[in-house]
């Protein structure tokens, strides 16, 4: 095992080596450890500061917990890569899926739609009775009109034109405006 540089071949020197290089790592930022059997390490600190998480880098990452105790995390080190047989066959399990998944699509593909007729014939309903809608809206009202500003009514003429309101009318209406 390289830890920091130092190559240690006494498990209870490399565990303690390991555990004092652990504690550089300061956040979910990974920091380069060393190497143990090929694999690159590297360790974070996770779980809001409460473990170091170790990495072992080759083509796939390996991870273990690392403990307080030299020798313990040695033994974690080797289960972790002692899983590597089991892990290759999970990933092998789930690329065979992958692919008779992708056969099965394949196969679908290739056949007909078997509501292709109704969508037709539903669709061209939705037109007709879209554009029957689109008829009534036009004829029960006018079309709007953009009418430039000049050509507008104004509504200050159409209160003048109107009729003087009667004396009763006036004392009435100035009641109502002091409640």
């Amino acid at each position: 095992m390289t830890v920091l540089a130092d190559d240690l071949t006494d498990k209870d020197n490399a565990g303690a080596a390991l555990i004092e290089a652990a504690k550089k790592a300061t956040g979910l930022d990974p920091v380069e450890v060393g190497t143990y059997r090929g694999f690159q390490m590297s360790v974070t600190l996770e779980d809001f500061g409460k473990k170091y998480v170790l990495t072992m880098q080759g083509r796939l990452r390996h991870q273990a917990t690392l403990g307080s105790d030299p020798r313990g995390n040695l033994i974690r080190l080797d289960n972790a890569l002692a899983q590597m047989p089991q892990r290759l066959k999970a990933f092998q399990t789930q690329l065979d899926e992958t692919y008779h998944q992708q056969e099965a699509a394949k196969a679908e593909l290739g056949k007909p739609f078997p509501y292709e007729e109704e969508l037709r014939d539903k669709t061209a309903r939705l037109i007709f009775l879209d554009s029957e809608l689109n008829l009534d809206a036009n004829k029960g009202g006018q079309q709007e009109q953009v009418v430039a500003k000049s050509a507008r009514p104004s509504v200050l003429d159409k209160l003048r034109s109107q009729p003087a309101l009667s004396r009763t009318d006036k004392k009435q209406k100035h009641h109502e405006e002091v409640r």
